[in-house]
Order: C-alpha cells, then structure tokens, then sequence
C-alpha cells in the first residue's frame, strides 16, 4: 500500500514542471512557468520556503540536487536557453554558473555520478547536449554534443559510474572500472546511449522502440550487478525497460511495461533500482515493480491533485 505523506502547498503562479528531493529527504526543490525555482523544508510533515531563487526569463523546466559531498548545489534549465547553477553559502543561495550555450529552450538537466567530480549533463530543443564539468575555481568545462537528436533532446540520465558486474568480478583489492555513460531521449523518437572514449563523447546506442517523441529516459541505479536497466516514456503512451546484460553493453533488449492511454511525462527510479514510478497525462502517478519471473506489474497507483491512493488488485491488473 502507498499513502500520501505530504502535500505541499507551493504559492507558484503557475504549472510546476518539476519536484526533486534532496539526498537527505529533507529538503524540496520546485520550478515553475511563473519563472522560479523554490527550496522548501520538508522534515517532519513540515513545508518551510527556504529560498525563492529568481533568474530565469521563461518557465523552468526541471531541477536537479548535485551530490552533497560538494555542498548544497541546485541545477535549473528553462525555455529562456539558460542553465543556472544555484549554490547555497551561510544559509543563502546565489548563481554559481549561468550557461548560456545553447540556441533553444534546456529541457533537462542531469548530475552525474559523484565519483566524477561535478558534472552536468544538459538536454536542448536545439538538438544538443552539453556536458560541464567543474574544475575548480569557478572555472567549467563544457564539452557539446551537436546533433545528438534531430529537432530537440528532452531528456539524459547518467548511468552508475561501477561499470556492470565490475564489483563482482573485481579482485579484492583493486578498484572497479568507472566508465562515464549518460541516455538520451529525443523528438526524433530514438534513446540514444553516449559514451566518453579519450576525453570524447561518443554514440554508444541507438535504441528503436517509440513511435513518437522520447519524454523522458532514466538510467536505473545499480547495485553492483551484472545488468544495466534504462526506462522510456513517450508521447506514443508507451513505457519501455531496456536491458542489457552484455558487460560490453552492445545488446539491449526492449520490453513493453505498459502502453497507457495518453502521453507519458516522466520516468523516475526507486533509489535500489527495482521500483518505476510512471507519470502521465492521465494526471496519473503509478509503481511498477518487476517480478521474480521478469514481469513488471504495477503495484499501487496515485492520483495526482486528490491525494487518494489505490491499491491495484489482481483482477485489475490482468485487464491492464
């Protein structure tokens, strides 16, 4: 059974495109077409705003926490073709870095794994990606994709840096093999799967499922085992799990979660990996749980904006 914990009243003006939770659970990042992004406390059943950042010139599209080993840092892209990146000093948030690489409206933005350093990956109407790397003293490097999806990129998620099965195999002793990856969706309907060889972003993989544009991709996290696990969602209402258990990932295979009856926004991973939340135009949030013989079956199901919460039975599901 899944319960509604919490509702948070944000005062935004407008659509909230976005909601992310820092890694503590503590703290509740929202962005807005109203144009801002808003910090809240959320310990205890509580919802303080604790900062209203402003520096955007269009709606803001997504958020995203950066791991908190390199302080309290906020990442935010918009349709005004910005990335802000949001920094919190004795209890105050400023810019720390504003990109204003891309030609179109940034429509994701997403951390990479910690283990390397402070890295952003961001997505572009303009068909870009471009991926910025802190080195230190208020200095970032920025590496483009160009092209990497025709008409536009909606969304990138990293995958684990422990390449697949390494902490298995791996002499004791030795350190794992960390490999930079990211995923990618498109308005050319295509995942595509990036790689950096020598310093350079490379096409991994283009997988070929949807019928429409890719909304939303994300890598699952891992625990060390030897299968990498990708979620899309897309326009064409239907949800994908990509798998691939080839250390060297060449071989994906696609399985159909669920085809829904309207278009699919977002994808987001339990933090072990085995939970999909799905949420769609169905003003819909639903649990997808693989099962012990690979089926995924959905296990509760939320309604946005009633806070009521049910249950999928058996019978329920069979007719899905």
């Amino acid at each position: 059974m899944v319960s509604v914990i919490n509702t948070v009243d944000t005062s935004h003006e407008d659509m909230i495109h976005d909601a992310q939770m820092d890694y503590y659970g503590t703290r509740l990042a929202t962005c807005s077409s109203d144009r801002t992004v808003k910090m809240f406390d959320v310990r205890n059943g509580g919802q303080i705003l604790v900062a209203d950042l402003r520096g955007h010139e269009g709606p803001v599209w997504q958020v995203a926490w950066a791991h908190p080993m390199f302080g309290n840092i906020l990442a935010s892209c918009s349709y005004d073709r910005k990335v802000i990146i949001w920094k919190e000093e004795n209890g105050s948030w400023d810019k720390m870095h504003e990109y204003c690489g891309h030609e179109s409206s940034v429509n994701s933005v997403c951390w990479g794994p910690y283990d390397f350093g402070l890295i952003l990956a961001c997505g572009s109407s303009d068909g870009a990606i471009s991926i910025l790397t802190f080195t230190g003293d208020q200095q970032w490097d920025v590496k483009k994709i160009s092209n990497a999806h025709t008409i536009g990129c909606n969304a990138v998620s990293w995958a684990p840096a422990v390449v697949p099965g390494s902490l298995i195999d791996q002499p004791s002793g030795q350190k794992p093999n960390y490999v930079k990856r990211f995923v990618s969706g498109g308005c050319d309907n295509l995942v595509k799967l990036w790689k950096e060889e020598d310093g350079q972003w490379k096409e991994d993989q283009k997988l070929e499922a949807h019928s429409d544009w890719v909304r939303d991709v994300g890598w699952a996290p891992s625990i060390g085992l030897p299968t990498s696990t990708i979620a899309s969602c897309s326009q064409d209402g239907r949800v994908f799990i990509w798998s691939c258990d080839d250390p060297a990932g060449n071989t994906w295979t696609a399985k159909l979660l669920h085809k829904f009856n309207d278009v699919v926004w977002h994808v987001s991973w339990s933090i072990t990996g085995n939970i999909l939340a799905v949420s769609g135009g169905d003003n819909k949030v639903t649990l997808w749980k693989e099962s012990m013989d690979g089926q995924w079956a959905c296990i509760s199901d939320v309604s946005k904006g009633q806070g009521a919460v049910s249950t999928i039975t058996d019978t329920q599901q069979s007719e899905q």
